[in-house]
């Protein structure tokens, strides 16, 4: 296979996961209404999505090298605070205005990047600017006090500059560390940190919903309907794709699939809006919406730029 199609292949896998993702903001946010705690909710997943990920290993033979697992330790450790930012912030902030403030990790990207010397191209710091300005029509509503801005939204964007690490790190790790390795040991650091904290942090109450804590925990896991959530989480937006991640970036640069990235809001937003999830349905505006467009028009000018601008290869 070519570069070209290397390429490609790569940008429509980052494309589907951020599909995935975008799904996954509205189960979170039916899952804490359902009555899981942040903690409980975060260990059951990953803890879920490690056994799938161990099961595929196993089956596959996947040697781990030492430099394999320590590249996973470490995003593990940078992803479990990014996880319970972005669930915190959901008990305070809708589903659609979350996965808007995270996409903020398309700016975040190319800064972080810089600090490892990785200068992206103009094209894409130029993509990256478009969605900025995209997200920012998103997330902003001018009829309510700071236009809206709430506690969990703060927590959010925190997670959003986490998220820009992580990519940056998974640029770095990706190109000399198996998928397989890289997916699994930072999901299984989620879930064991994850436990820790659920019993160690306080269940701090906000509108029925609970951050720390694992009281009834099995209640809630015999119901039926609350496995439909789980199993999307765990075997989808986690198994499967942090392994896409590790595997499909090598070939991209980190703003570029940060830009790629970027178009999670708005599939979550869609789903959002949609209704199909329950208890989750919610409502964008004109303005909204068109911010929407723009983060799409800034995925198309990091792909078509450096042909358009006949820049050099990163």
């Amino acid at each position: 296979m070519t570069s070209r199609s290397q390429h490609a292949w790569a940008v429509s896998g980052i494309l589907l996961l951020s599909a995935v993702w975008g799904g996954s903001f509205a189960a979170m946010k039916a899952l804490l209404d359902a009555g899981l705690s942040v903690g409980g909710m975060l260990a059951t997943r990953f803890t879920l999505g490690a056994l799938g990920l161990a099961l595929g290993a196993l089956l596959l033979r996947i040697p781990f090298g030492r430099q394999g697992v320590q590249d996973g330790l470490l995003l593990g450790l940078v992803l479990t605070p990014t996880f319970w930012l972005q669930a915190d912030g959901l008990r305070y902030t809708t589903t659609a205005k979350s996965a808007f403030i995270t996409g903020l990790y398309v700016l975040f990207t190319p800064l972080v990047g810089l600090l490892f010397r990785l200068v992206p191209r103009r094209s894409h710091a130029l993509g990256a600017a478009l969605a900025v300005g995209g997200l920012f029509l998103l997330v902003r509503d001018p009829t309510k006090p700071m236009g809206g801005w709430t506690f969990g939204d703060s927590e959010t964007l925190l997670c959003a500059v986490l998220c820009g690490l992580h990519i940056v790190l998974t640029d770095r790790f990706s190109r000399r560390t198996s998928g397989w390795v890289l997916a699994l040991v930072q999901v299984t650091v989620v879930a064991v940190l994850s436990w820790g904290l659920a019993l160690l942090v306080p269940p701090v109450a906000h509108q029925g919903t609970r951050l720390g804590g694992l009281d009834g925990l099995l209640d809630v896991l015999r119901r039926p309907g609350v496995w439909i959530g789980l199993a999307y989480l765990a075997f989808v937006a986690t198994a499967l794709a942090f392994y896409l991640m590790s595997t499909l970036q090598r070939h991209l640069s980190a703003t570029e699939a940060a830009v790629a990235f970027s178009t999670e809001p708005v599939f979550a937003a869609l789903l959002a809006m949609s209704g199909l999830v329950p208890g989750v349905h919610e409502h964008l505006t004109a303005v909204q919406l068109t911010g929407g467009l723009v983060i799409v028009g800034a995925m198309l000018m990091a792909e078509l730029g450096p042909r358009l601008f006949r820049e050099e290869p990163a």
